[in-house]
């Protein structure tokens, strides 16, 4: 089913000296610049209520106004895929994503993903940007994320999501045993050489975490931690940052290294965790239709929850010897 978009914005000066399809993908961030290029083209966006092109030089100021048709952003295929429901109405689905599943299909991974599962539950996803997803996890981060539903709902929870008001905790184990909590203010930019890696970089784009501390244990630290905002391996990138990669991060992680006197099995445990134990814990968003707040909580994956167990005994052990 297609719905009609109608949207208008000022081009702030800030924009000014970029193409008109590069000014747009700020403003309207939404939707891909490709597809933005795509309207422009077809004459679905006028500037100051005339026709124009991609490559416009944008002064500042212009009034843009988009109206066009939504369609398929790529063909992508319905597949009756398991899927971890939390809740779902008519706007929004809320969903437990499981460790090793990819949110997206892309290079390497052309199903068998959420989008495909999403899909085929509920097939009207086609039409919405990115298929509803409005934020990610990583292919082997778990945890909740939020779908929208309507174009209406993506749009509301776009913008919730660029104004904070969405909020997201995450429960982590670090290597190293932390001090204290604190904030993690460091931009975050893709790495110069290594294309599937994040680094920090004084050009990058402006990403803040907030982490406290829930349990040291001998070599590790189970941490809670808060965006503040959504970039690609943020949480990951942060704490490897200020030198407490994630346990098990195959991308930020250190060399594993064992507590000095732990049971063999602890070792074992410690060897075998191949993913960063990172899990998505808490959502909490203003419902699009409603306009009421409403939250989610789910549980610790298996291999997390049995992972802190076996830390804290190996922690009670050491401090009864």
């Amino acid at each position: 089913m297609q719905e009609t978009i109608e949207l208008s914005a000022i081009l702030p000066s800030g924009l000014a000296g970029k193409r008109l399809d590069q000014a747009l993908a700020c403003v309207f961030p939404t939707y891909s610049r490709t597809r933005l290029q795509q309207w422009i083209k077809q004459g679905k966006i006028r500037v100051n209520n005339t026709l124009a092109y991609p490559r416009y030089p944008v002064l500042g100021g212009e009034h843009i106004v988009l109206i066009a048709e939504t369609e398929a952003e790529v063909i992508w295929r319905a597949q009756p895929l398991p899927l971890n429901i939390v809740y779902e109405d008519e706007a929004i689905i809320v969903v437990n994503k499981p460790a090793g599943l990819v949110v997206h299909p892309g290079a390497g991974n052309h199903d068998g993903t959420l989008v495909n599962a999403l899909l085929n539950h509920a097939p009207e996803l086609e039409v919405i940007p990115r298929a509803g997803i409005i934020h990610r996890l990583d292919k082997d981060t778990t945890g909740l994320l939020v779908v929208a539903r309507t174009l209406s709902a993506h749009h509301i929870l776009v913008r919730q999501l660029q104004t904070q008001q969405i909020n997201r905790e995450y429960r982590a184990i670090t290597a190293g045993v932390m001090t204290g909590g604190g904030s993690i203010n460091a931009p975050i930019a893709r790495h110069s050489i290594n294309r599937k890696k994040m680094a920090i970089a004084s050009l990058g784009k402006p990403a803040v975490t907030h982490y406290r501390i829930l349990t040291r244990f001998c070599a590790h630290t189970y941490v809670a931690c808060i965006l503040e905002t959504g970039r690609t391996h943020q949480i990951r990138v942060h704490l490897a940052h200020i030198n407490y990669p994630l346990l098990g991060d195959p991308l930020y992680g250190k060399r594993l290294h064992t507590p000095i006197g732990s049971s063999e099995k602890v070792i074992t445990a410690l060897r075998n965790f191949k993913r960063q134990a990172l899990h998505a814990i808490h959502l909490t968003l203003t419902h699009p239709i409603t306009n009421q707040k409403i939250s989610w909580e789910v549980p610790l994956p298996r291999d997390i929850a049995d992972l802190l167990i076996l830390l804290e005994e190996d922690q009670q052990q050491k401090s009864h010897a």
